[in-house]
């Protein structure tokens, strides 16, 4: 797949999505930090990525106090707002870039308020402003923000590739039905070793 891939770094940002130290402690508990686990695979195509001079962009899920911008009649985040537990995972050092992935100073970060990235935040006019048309994707969860986005980025004519061993999702099922029948419609799937050696 990864001889299939042509790059080019000015028109590309990576998307590393919802990778806060507290999701990553929710869904992938203490392999994501092991040696080959979720962590250091992302931490790696992020080096990688700088060093071409792609764009990296991290997006995070973070709220105001007393969740302001979260409507009652929205399921999944108006279950946040009823739960002060939830709420944690979103504040403090919970709610940052996860430690072993690591935010450069020449990284943007997109803070969002609900599951797609590109919805209510500015990451469209940074990819406008930045000329930007190819869109690789990852992070937590699969059927949640990355799912979500890649509709979105697809129906607004991006290139798409996703990172399949860099999702994660609570339903392994779900996660495989994703990355097998559905997103090879809209995207490129690669593994973690293809889309290093693509870059």
């Amino acid at each position: 797949m990864a001889e299939k891939l042509r790059i080019e770094a000015k028109r590309t940002a990576v998307l590393s999505m919802d990778l806060q130290a507290g999701i990553v402690s929710q869904y992938a508990k203490d392999d994501a930090v092991a040696h080959g686990g979720l962590i250091p695979r992302v931490a790696g195509i992020l080096a990688e990525a700088r060093n071409r001079g792609i764009t990296v962009i991290h997006v995070r899920a973070g709220f105001r106090p007393g969740l302001p911008e979260v409507s009652a009649r929205n399921q999944l985040f108006g279950a946040i707002r009823e739960n002060p537990r939830w709420q944690r995972l979103f504040e403090g050092s919970a709610g940052e870039v996860h430690p072993g992935i690591g935010v450069h100073e020449t990284d943007i970060i997109v803070t969002k308020h609900r599951v797609d990235a590109f919805f209510g935040t500015d990451l469209e006019m940074i990819l406008r402003a930045k000329e930007i048309d190819t869109l690789v994707l990852f992070g937590i969860a699969t059927s949640g923000v990355v799912l979500s986005t890649l509709l979105h980025a697809s129906d607004a004519d991006y290139r798409l590739i996703v990172v399949k061993d860099c999702c994660i999702d609570q339903d392994p099922e779900v996660h495989y039905c994703l990355m097998e029948k559905i997103f090879p419609r809209r995207a490129t799937v690669v593994s973690a070793e293809e889309i290093l050696a693509a870059l």
